[in-house]
Order: structure tokens, then C-alpha cells, then sequence
């Protein structure tokens, strides 16, 4: 194909056939190739250049700004995550990672950016372990008071049965084992046996 010939205002100087390279209007960022009939008198389509895009690499988009394309860091749809708090967010613009942000997954949700890798805060991981440990222990003792108090009822009244008696010993015992355990100890705790129902 002969070299296609504008004018000193863009435009075509002869009718004819030209390549032309489309990007995003708002992006800049290289859509396709395209061959496009020109007519005498007319300019390149909005959004276009007659200017061949550089190739790229995975991980990179050509970009046209000021009349010459160049070359960003395409990241869009890889996971990052805040390192104020380790929320993990997507990638949705070109260009270089967003300032306070890593592509590292923090181990834990007690971890804290200390500038280059996560660090797991063990003093608030204790805590939480420490509430998590005692709010079991509270449940498992308000569900084993739920369940001995019919027996207790029926000890009081003198009607309780000897398997029931049995079975009110054995939960009893549970109480008493739940109610010493030690929730500072979390997470290494030894959970007592749950009675046969």
C-alpha cells in the first residue's frame, strides 16, 4: 500500500484507504486496527491514529496521550489489598498499583501492615480468641441449664426416674466442668465431653 499523504491540517490530500489504530476515548487504551476509506478532505475518525501502537506484554496496555502511545502496568482485575486494614478490593484501572495497597494476602484478621509484609497482631488475636472462648462457654452453659431443668423439676417433686437421675448426674458433672474452664487459656482449651442426650 503507497504511504497515505495529509495535509498540513490532518486531512486527506487524495481519496483513498488508510490503517488507522482505535482507543478508548477515555482511557487512551488501544481498541483495534482498522482500515478505513478516507475521502479527499477528511481527517482520521475521533478516537484514532494512523500512529502503529508499540507491542506489549502480558501484563501491560498501550496507551495513546499526546500523540504518541506509551506503555502502562494493566493490573485490572487482580486482587489487592488495603494496607490500612487488609480489605481486599479488585483492580480497576491501569496503571500502577494504588498507593497503600499490596498484592499480599494478609494471613489473618489481626495482621497489620508494617510497611513490607503483614504481621500478625497476636495481643488482639488473643483477645478475640479470649471473647470467642467465653461466649461458647456461656452458650454451652445456658443450653446444659435447659436441658437438666425438667429433671431438677422433677428431683424437687420426688418423681424423677433413676435413668433421668443418671442423666442429671452426668450433666451436672458438665456444668461443673464448663463452669471451671479457664477462657484466658483460648484457643488451647479442652472442651468437656457433651453428655449422651
Amino acid at each position: 500500500m503507497v504511504d497515505f499523504i495529509f495535509d498540513v491540517n490532518g486531512l486527506a490530500s487524495e481519496p483513498g484507504n488508510v490503517t488507522v489504530y482505535n482507543y478508548d476515548s477515555q482511557s487512551g487504551e488501544y481498541i483495534n486496527m482498522v482500515e478505513e476509506y478516507l475521502p479527499q478532505g477528511v481527517g482520521v475518525p475521533a478516537n484514532a491514529t494512523t500512529v502503529a501502537p508499540p507491542v506489549v506484554k502480558a501484563g501491560n496496555a498501550a496507551i495513546f496521550c499526546k500523540d504518541d502511545w506509551h506503555i502502562l502496568a494493566d493490573h485490572r482485575g487482580e486482587s489487592i489489598y488495603k494496607t490500612e486494614d487488609g480489605a481486599v478490593t479488585k483492580v480497576s484501572e491501569l496503571g500502577d498499583y494504588p498507593a497503600g495497597t499490596t498484592t499480599l494476602k494478609p494471613a489473618t484478621e489481626f495482621d497489620k501492615w508494617d510497611g513490607e509484609k503483614w504481621v500478625t497482631d497476636r495481643d488482639a488475636m488473643n483477645i478475640a480468641q479470649i471473647k470467642v472462648a467465653e461466649a461458647r462457654r456461656r452458650a454451652l452453659l445456658a443450653e446444659a441449664q435447659v436441658k437438666i431443668s425438667i429433671w431438677q423439676t422433677e428431683l424437687q417433686l420426688g418423681i424423677i426416674d433413676n435413668e433421668d437421675k443418671a442423666k442429671l448426674t452426668d450433666w451436672l458433672s458438665y456444668i461443673k466442668a464448663l463452669q471451671k474452664i479457664d477462657s484466658s487459656a483460648a484457643p488451647d482449651i479442652e472442651w468437656p465431653e457433651v453428655p449422651a442426650q
